[in-house]
């Protein structure tokens, strides 16, 4: 078993779910959550997110040889951004990593992980929904709830 297998095992047990129920919330057989388990097959980098949730995990929780969910650290940002989620906010860009979508768009944080976040736009374009490294955010301003 790696350590990948042996997290998901370890958190399915934990939360009290059989591989059979485990497999069915994630659309997969139970030999494949079997193979996960006994390592002798990676889940599709699709299915990671989706297993994260399914887990209560973060995705570098279980990618993460190293991390223990006793070593995530919240950090400043991620309590931030915890506050901010279903809020409306601007987001302002580093110059070199700006990203036009946004640009002097104001957003609604949907969610957020590790080093991303998913927000939601009314841009020119249209709605847009996108992944947002929070390296590229230089500073984001919360806005009032009835701007």
């Amino acid at each position: 078993m790696n350590a990948l297998g042996t997290k998901i095992a370890g958190k399915r047990k934990e939360l009290g779910m059989t591989q059979i129920e485990f497999a069915e919330k994630l659309m997969v057989t139970r030999q494949t959550v079997s193979r996960w388990e006994a390592g002798t097959v990676m889940p599709d980098i699709e299915k990671i997110a989706d297993i994260a949730s399914l887990l209560e995990v973060s995705c570098d929780y279980l990618l993460k040889d190293e991390q223990t969910e006793d070593t995530v650290p919240v950090r400043g940002i991620s309590r931030l951004i915890q506050n901010t989620m279903g809020r409306r906010v601007r987001l302002n860009f580093f110059d070199d990593e700006a990203d036009i979508d946004l640009y002097d768009t104001d957003c609604t944080i949907l969610d957020f992980e590790g080093n991303w976040m998913k927000v939601s736009a009314e841009t020119k374009k249209g709605h847009v929904e996108k992944l947002i490294p929070l390296s590229s955010v230089m500073s984001l301003e919360i806005l009032e709830e009835n701007a």
